[in-house]
């Protein structure tokens, strides 16, 4: 094994690590609070979604491209490669329509309530759930062609008509027809950032001008930390500004894999990191806005940190 390939599999695997550690963490949360007879918001529900297709983005893009750095290149086979794709472009695209929808009902829920707004409100709970099902079932049908250009290593493909994707192959044939399926692929993402951008900023705005109609009404500067406008308009900024700058990055990648037909190692583990960040980095993001998770968790830490003292001791 060449030391590159040990560095970038220990890459892999912290970061598959780590995300999985994350998002299981935030569904079990979740999941805990079903059993337990409470109520989840509605942002619980979307949020819950985005975990699990978090979950599903990293275990079958991670776990095979580690698997790959280390050695294990003909594993998948025909079947199992167009599938583990099928299931990463699913996760992804429900990843990216959750982050859509939660910044949508945020925007919707922060605005300043009239006749017309509460209105919307109540439409935006009694749609969520169909919202949620309508962006699974569109991204499992839209990305149904997806496996056609993907093949297993053993495949009787003709090797001029392959692009090596470390554990899996694509083909370079037809490119016309490529290039249309990525604009299909890739017309739904765009609109969900569109909206997602566009209601992000609107509750940047919303919160910009009341924090400002606060400190007219008291005559007195709000300190940012002790804020919580001000912690919940960062808390967006973050989110929205980790979507779009891993989305941008993971997006030019994807236009280089396509257009080079023997793209080098370092761009297809490159682009296949990328793309795992954001699964990863989302739900530290969540539980870092959200302070329940940190207090359902803290007693545990605790009770383990003790257990460990008196060992030791």
């Amino acid at each position: 094994m060449a030391s590159r390939d040990l560095v970038i599999g220990v890459i892999f695997l912290t970061q598959t690590v780590v995300g999985i550690l994350g998002n299981f963490s935030l569904l079990y949360y979740y999941i805990f609070l079903s059993f337990t007879g409470c109520r989840l918001r509605p942002p619980d529900l979307i949020v819950k979604h985005l975990v699990a297709a978090n979950s599903l983005s990293l275990l079958c893009k991670g776990v095979p491209q580690m698997m790959a750095a280390f050695g294990w290149n003909n594993f998948p086979g025909d079947f199992g490669c167009k599938l583990l794709f099928y299931l990463h472009r699913i996760g992804r695209g429900v990843s990216i329509g959750s982050t859509c929808l939660l910044s949508a009902f945020q925007a919707i829920t922060i605005s300043p309530q009239n006749a017309r707004r509460t209105k919307l409100k109540r439409k935006a709970l009694k749609y969520i759930d169909f919202s949620i099902f309508l962006c699974w079932t569109v991204y499992m049908l839209v990305n149904i062609i997806f496996p056609i250009h993907v093949t297993g290593k053993r495949n009787n493909v003709s090797i001029s008509m392959r692009k090596d994707l470390q554990y899996c192959s694509g083909t370079t044939n037809n490119k016309i027809t490529q290039l249309l399926h990525a604009a299909l692929l890739s017309f739904p993402d765009v609109l969900c950032l569109g909206i997602m951008v566009w209601a992000s900023g609107h509750m940047v705005f919303i919160l910009h001008r009341h924090r400002q109609r606060v400190q007219h009404i008291h005559s007195t500067n709000v300190s940012p930390r002790s804020s919580p406008e001000s912690r919940a308009t960062q808390s967006i900024l973050v989110l929205v500004s980790t979507f779009v700058c891993f989305y941008s990055l993971s997006s030019i990648c994807q236009v280089f894999m396509a257009v080079f037909d023997n793209p080098s190692w370092l761009l297809v583990n490159v682009s296949a990191l990328i793309s795992g960040c954001f699964p990863t980095a989302c739900p530290f993001v969540l539980m870092n806005c959200n302070s329940c998770v940190s207090r359902f968790y803290l007693p545990w830490l605790r009770n383990t940190t003790s257990t460990k003292v008196i060992t030791n001791a």
